[in-house]
């Protein structure tokens, strides 16, 4: 059960009244990344039982926020909490965390989720070193940290990622050929192993004329001469009307683009967590992935989709091909599996019931300390 002041429930969208606000999650980075869209998902439903806001630019709307001059009241704490959390995803949000608390001796506790999945630099060790509870995002991520942390998966909405009632009307009201399609989502890079998807279709492509390929994302334009490449290769296989290239889309249009999949690709050579695959399954789309970031812990081979060594084309390959070669009820099958897996273990309501659960550990130490 939750205490103090949580009893009066924030309504998500809302800009609470800040002198009552239990917990913080700051945004301090204004270009758009996974970052904040996975803040933007899951502050509103820890929202629902505890008081908590966002602190930053760029916040989509529904999301409750305060402004930096709300800070003001920081130096007491909450009705009915010995401090307020401070949840900090990345160095600045850590760094500006410890100078609140330690230097301008604010009520708070310092909260961090690390996603990365890499050896930390030294600061990064110290900055960690002084926060009063880590979450990772997997249990992969949870072996490069120096100290004990709490792992919480990310969560998707599974009421917006769903099955359509017609794969085939999803696809026309995109605008997309009658084609049953194999989709790779995000920014265009060599990180991102697009080249991987892109080559492995060109193979396979010819000899499955019913199917075909759609590469949704942007590429920077460091990395406009790659996406020329990729594009320049399906055009020499003649491919350009069954493998797409279409523009980045909002976020919210995202649902429907995976609602027109069979099949989902994720083929990063590197990533901290990895959201998509998620999504996908939430919306009945089989995936094949990476052994990389998270995906291990989210895709159950064989069950779910497939699992491949990263940056491997033949190994791409295969698995696509023998996905392929499935029947129309063994696809099926393993499209239900997908939803039902990303239902009942990846929801939003268990990642902000988990988040809020560690709150309350990190609370409770304040009261006896």
């Amino acid at each position: 059960m939750a205490r103090g002041g949580s009893e009066s429930r924030l309504d998500p969208g809302a800009f609470p009244e800040p002198t009552t606000v239990e917990a913080v999650a700051p945004n301090l980075k204004r270009r758009l990344s996974g970052v904040t869209s996975t803040l933007e998902r899951v502050v509103p439903v820890q929202a629902r039982s505890l008081r908590i806001a966002a602190l930053g630019p760029k916040l989509a709307a529904g999301v409750p926020r305060i402004s930096w001059t709300d800070l003001r009241h920081f130096w007491r704490p909450p009705p009915g909490r010995p401090a307020r959390i401070w949840h900090a995803r990345r160095n600045i949000e850590m760094l500006t965390g410890l100078i609140l608390r330690d230097l301008l001796r604010m009520k708070l506790r310092l909260v961090f989720t690390s996603a990365s999945q890499r050896h930390h630099t030294g600061w990064t060790r110290f900055l960690i070193s002084r926060m009063d509870a880590v979450i990772s995002t997997s249990a992969k991520t949870a072996t490069y940290l120096r100290r004990p942390s709490t792992v919480i998966h990310h969560g998707i909405d599974a009421d917006m990622f769903r099955p359509p009632e017609s794969r085939a009307s999803a696809r026309a009201a995109l605008g997309l050929p009658d084609l049953t399609l194999i989709g790779c989502f995000g920014r265009i890079r060599a990180q991102k192993g697009t080249d991987v998807f892109v080559e492995a279709l060109i193979r396979l492509l010819p000899d499955h004329p019913g199917w075909g390929g759609v590469v949704l994302g942007r590429a920077l334009a460091k990395d406009a001469g790659f996406l020329d490449d990729l594009k320049a290769k399906v055009a020499a296989a003649g491919l350009q009307d069954r493998l797409l290239f279409p523009s980045e889309v909002e976020t919210s249009a995202t649902p429907d683009w995976y609602r027109a999949l069979d099949l989902y690709v994720a083929p990063q050579r590197w990533e901290g967590f990895g959201v998509t695959p998620i999504e996908a399954m939430a919306c009945g789309v089989p995936v094949i992935a990476t052994r990389v970031g998270a995906f291990e812990e989210l895709v159950k081979e064989g069950v779910t989709g497939a699992l491949v060594p990263p940056g491997d084309i033949e190994a791409m390959t295969a698995a696509l091909r023998a996905h392929l070669a499935l029947d129309d009820d063994a696809r099926a099958a393993m499209a239900a599996r997908a939803r039902a897996h990303a239902v009942s273990t990846f929801s939003l309501e268990r990642e902000a019931a988990k988040i809020n659960a560690v709150y309350e550990a990190v609370w409770d130490v304040a009261r006896r300390g």
